[in-house]
Formats: C-alpha cells, sequence, structure tokens
C-alpha cells in the first residue's frame, strides 16, 4: 500500500494565520506522527474574498483586539481578483509594521518586515514558512496553472478572466460569467474564451477537483467544512476532525 497522504484546505486567512489554521497544521502532524505519510497543505489561493485575510490581534498589554487587513491597489482587484493576484498597495508593509509591536514579539515583527511578497497570497505563504508552519509539509496551490489543468473538469466554477484593466475572478451562472456586486447583484460579463488552467473550483466541487491532483488519504477539516463537503465525491478518504483550539477567529504568532 502506499504511505498515506495527509491534507488539509484553506485559504490565505490573515498575515498571521487564523489559530483555525494553525489548528489543522497541529493536526495534521499528530496524525502523522500515529501512521506516517506526507503532510500536503492545499492552498486555496483562487480564493478572491478580502475578508478572509483578516488578521485579528490582541494588544500585549491591554488585550484588546485589533483587526489589520492588506490595503489593495485598486476596487476592482480587492472585490474581485483573486488572492494571488491582489497587489499590496505601496507602503502597506512598513506602516503595518510600525504597528505590530504593539500585538507581537520583535522577532515577529522583524520576520513580517522581511517578507519581499507584492501580492496577498505569497505574502501569507511566506509568512506562514516564516513562522516554521510549512516545515515538511507539500503545498498545492489553486491558483498554479500546472495544477489547474491536472485537475479534474467542473461545471460549478469560477474563471480568472480581463475585465477593467485586470484579471477578476468570474462565477460561471446560467450560462454566462457574472461578478457578485453584493445581494442579488451581479455584473454580467462579455462572452470570452475559457482555458482549464483559468477555472478553480466553486465550494461544493472543490474537494472533487483537489483530489484528482492531491490524492490524499486523510483529510483534516474544521466544523464548517464538515457541514459543506461533499464526502460522497471522494469516499476513499478518511475524514478527520481538526483539534479544537481556543479563540480559532483569532490570528497565531
Amino acid at each position: 500500500m502506499s504511505a498515506p497522504v495527509i491534507c488539509f484546505g484553506q485559504q490565505p486567512c490573515g498575515f498571521f494565520p487564523r489559530r483555525f489554521l494553525y489548528a489543522k497544521f497541529q493536526t495534521a502532524r499528530r496524525l502523522q506522527s500515529e501512521i506516517g505519510g506526507e503532510i500536503v497543505f492545499f492552498y486555496h489561493d483562487s480564493d478572491h474574498d478580502a475578508r478572509e485575510t483578516q488578521t485579528i490581534l490582541r494588544h500585549r498589554k491591554t488585550d484588546e483586539p485589533a483587526t489589520l487587513n492588506f490595503t489593495i491597489e485598486n476596487k476592482v482587484q480587492r472585490k474581485w481578483s483573486p488572492l494571488f493576484l491582489k497587489r499590496i498597495a505601496p507602503g502597506w508593509q512598513p506602516n503595518t509594521a510600525r504597528q505590530l509591536g504593539a500585538y507581537v514579539a520583535p522577532e515577529r515583527v522583524e520576520a513580517f518586515k522581511q517578507v519581499a511578497a507584492t501580492n496577498v497570497a505569497d505574502f501569507c505563504l511566506e509568512m506562514y514558512r516564516r513562522l516554521g508552519l510549512l516545515d515538511g509539509v507539500r503545498v498545492v496551490r489553486s491558483g498554479d496553472p500546472a495544477v489547474r489543468t491536472a485537475a479534474c473538469e467542473v461545471a460549478d466554477y469560477f474563471a480568472d478572466v480581463p475585465h477593467a484593466g485586470g484579471i477578476v475572478r468570474a462565477r460561471w451562472m446560467d450560462g454566462a460569467l457574472r461578478l457578485h456586486e453584493g445581494g442579488d447583484t451581479y455584473v454580467t460579463l462579455p462572452p470570452c474564451a475559457v482555458a482549464k488552467a483559468q477555472i478553480s473550483p466553486t465550494r461544493d466541487t472543490r474537494l472533487r477537483w483537489m483530489q484528482t491532483v492531491v490524492r490524499c488519504t486523510h483529510y483534516i477539516a474544521g466544523a464548517g467544512e464538515q457541514a459543506y463537503l461533499r464526502k460522497e465525491d471522494a469516499p476513499e478518504i478518511t475524514f478527520v476532525n481538526r483539534d479544537t483550539i481556543d479563540r480559532s477567529d483569532e490570528a497565531w504568532h
């Protein structure tokens, strides 16, 4: 039998990762110590929701929470570009670094200053690497054209297409590519050809799409994921609940 492949997935979720992501790493390492095998982090950097990268830190003296997030170059990118194409506005990193001393240890501030990435997804991933979370972990990115090309075809998907001078992540709905404006309002884009390397899955098709590339034996999921994962799409996977952790939405650092 082949060695176990222990996988978990997550969007970029803060430049200091949320504690629930840290718990997934810890669960994977505990499981690996029990059964062996490889750990794979399915990094869903195709997501476009800028709220995913909100970073909640607590003041080191007062314990008051503060929510920080990236500043993106323009409105179109902030609303609709995938996270791996959201360009960080000039000045954001040094301005944020000046605030961080009140919230994290000096060595964490220094690590933050040393990150050279210019887009949101790369910045988060490099920060996770500097925090030691990625040691011995293979990263598979949903925005990687090679991953997209290797994955199965799905009928329910998003596509990265040109719009307003940039690239946006549009949902295929009712025979057209659409951008969500909020509520029931959508912007319908002109028809265009879409190649497989432009396509990423929706929430409902993500597991099967990911599994054709990762081929994991075990998948670690939080409570929210357990509620919507279509486990029937991958009956060969053993699903594992991630370890519990307090203040799960706050940043781990």
